[in-house]
């Protein structure tokens, strides 16, 4: 009886997610046996307990509410409409509190040396200077920009707001598969995802302990303030945005009005004598902190692309003056170039003197003879990445690849090695998703969001957005190559305030 008791004592504690199939890949809520790994024990026990048909249910009440709330991106090259809603999945991503602990000390870490890096190569070069990264490869990168060299932002801090993708093989490692800290998108569907999830799973929400992530508008809006020239006492902070044909707009007005601020176009701006004002029906007013989600070369006519109808001309001016900051500050896509990431892990070692918490997806660099030529005899088996294409474009994946588009791929390699790195393709970790009305296995990815007011003052998000890949064996999770996204509930240490309140 004794062995009995235990056995369903065992069985309640850890059910089975059934009539689910990880097929061999590391899953993030239960293990090879389909049971639910611990912190994901209440959720797996609710999904049983639900009908399929009520799980469709809540999906598709889910989705009208995001289109209600108008949570739209827009896809470029869709000619049968470019303006789409973010495909949501029902079931939540769990993160436990050990592996949090893991990834947030990784990613301080590694904003830290990207900082360092930063301010590094747009002035002493030292890094270059002493043998750690190539000097050929900067110069020959588009995104280095000489118009910022001397550039010396306020307390050195370069990336402000940082979106870094993260993934997780077969073993469970965590890696980081790049980094975005020129104008990282996402961060809208997080705080959205949470807002429409709470009133899905409210009791298993309560009783997961789950970190909150709502307070993420005030602290980017309190890092911006402080961004300000020490002698503002009240700072005006506007949003820079490219305007309504954007892709990510609906999250820049979505951020503005969070944060309480005004949402402006280039257009809208004015430099006068070094000073930036932003035309009201009241007349000019002085902008001091412009949290811009435009692209570098589109600035500033002046200094970057002249033909530029988005910037702002002599934006670059008051801003050397002191006189506006700017979040990220100009410059800063060097560090977003495919090839600059193979060398974080030695910027980590060079200013840090510390080995990667997060380590780097082994990378080839096609630039180099040996990584080419092993890239070109083994294409079939690795992935291909352009240097500074994103949303999934500009992407060989060898193993689904045709022999047509390898052969392509490279002729493109061998024309520009400078433009290309290789990885070898990573069995992704998966989830539970609902597909076709039952669940099944979709791989993941996490971008984690970070805000940085200091090289001491680094804070993450206790969470992020959790990209799903929703096609059947795609590795591509980007909403624009048919992805869609799921909330993500870190766990919370004994101690730490949980999202309870989110549930109101």
């Amino acid at each position: 009886m004794a062995s009995q008791s235990q056995s369903q004592t065992q069985s309640i504690a850890s059910p089975k997610l059934s009539g689910y199939q990880t097929d061999g890949f590391f899953d993030e809520l239960v293990d090879e046996k389909t049971v639910a790994r611990p912190d994901a024990e209440l959720l797996i026990d609710r999904i049983n307990k639900l009908p399929a048909e009520e799980l469709l249910r809540r999906q598709k009440a889910i989705e009208r509410a995001l289109y209600q709330m108008g949570i739209t991106f827009t896809v470029y090259s869709d000619a049968a409409g470019t303006e789409k809603i973010m495909p949501f999945d029902i079931v939540p991503r769990i993160v436990s509190t050990m592996l949090w602990h893991h990834i947030e000390a990784g990613l301080k870490q590694r904003i830290k040396a990207l900082n360092l890096f930063l301010g590094d190569i747009y002035n002493e070069q030292q890094i270059v200077k002493d043998g750690v990264i190539p000097s050929d490869l900067i110069e020959s990168a588009s995104t280095f920009l000489p118009q910022c060299v001397g550039l010396k932002p306020p307390r050195n801090v370069w990336c402000h707001v940082t979106g870094t993708d993260l993934v997780r093989d077969n073993t469970g490692a965590v890696y980081v598969l790049e980094d975005n800290l020129r104008c990282p998108s996402g961060v809208s569907y997080v705080l959205q995802n949470r807002h429409v999830m709470k009133k899905n799973f409210p009791q298993v929400f309560s009783a997961s302990r789950v970190r909150p992530v709502r307070d993420y508008p005030a602290r980017l809006y309190q890092m911006l303030r402080g961004m300000a020239r020490e002698d503002i006492n009240d700072p005006t902070v506007a949003v820079l945005t490219p305007g309504v044909f954007n892709s990510a707009y609906y999250e820049h007005s979505y951020l503005a009005q969070q944060m309480g601020v005004e949402l402006v176009e280039g257009r809208d701006l004015v430099v006068e004598k070094d000073v930036v004002y932003m035309r009201t029906t009241d007349g000019l007013q002085r902008v001091d902190v412009l949290y811009r989600r435009v692209d570098d070369i589109f600035l500033d006519p002046e200094v970057f692309r002249p033909d530029s109808m988005l910037g702002v001309k002599g934006l670059m001016s008051a801003y050397r003056a002191g006189n506006v900051a700017l979040a990220n500050a100009p410059g800063t896509g060097i560090a977003d170039d495919k090839v600059v990431y193979a060398f974080v892990p030695d910027m980590i070692r060079y200013y840090l003197n510390e080995e990667a918490i997060l380590a780097n997806v082994p990378t080839y660099v096609c630039s180099r003879a040996e990584d080419r030529k092993y890239v070109l005899a083994h294409l079939d088996e690795l992935v291909v990445k352009a240097a500074n294409e994103s949303g999934g474009y500009g992407i060989l994946i060898g193993p689904h690849a045709t022999q047509k588009e390898r052969a392509e791929f490279a002729e493109k390699i061998s024309e520009n090695p400078r433009n290309f790195v290789a990885q070898p393709t990573l069995q992704l970790s998966r989830m539970p998703t609902l597909a076709d009305g039952k669940m099944e296995g979709r791989h993941v990815d996490l971008r984690p969001y970070i805000l940085c007011n200091s090289e001491d003052d680094v804070w993450v998000m206790p969470g992020g957005l959790t990209r799903v890949a929703l096609r059947k064996g795609s590795l591509v999770v980007n909403s624009s190559q048919g992805g869609g996204s799921k909330d993500t509930w870190v766990v919370a240490d004994p101690g730490q305030s949980v999202a309870i309140d989110e549930l109101s």
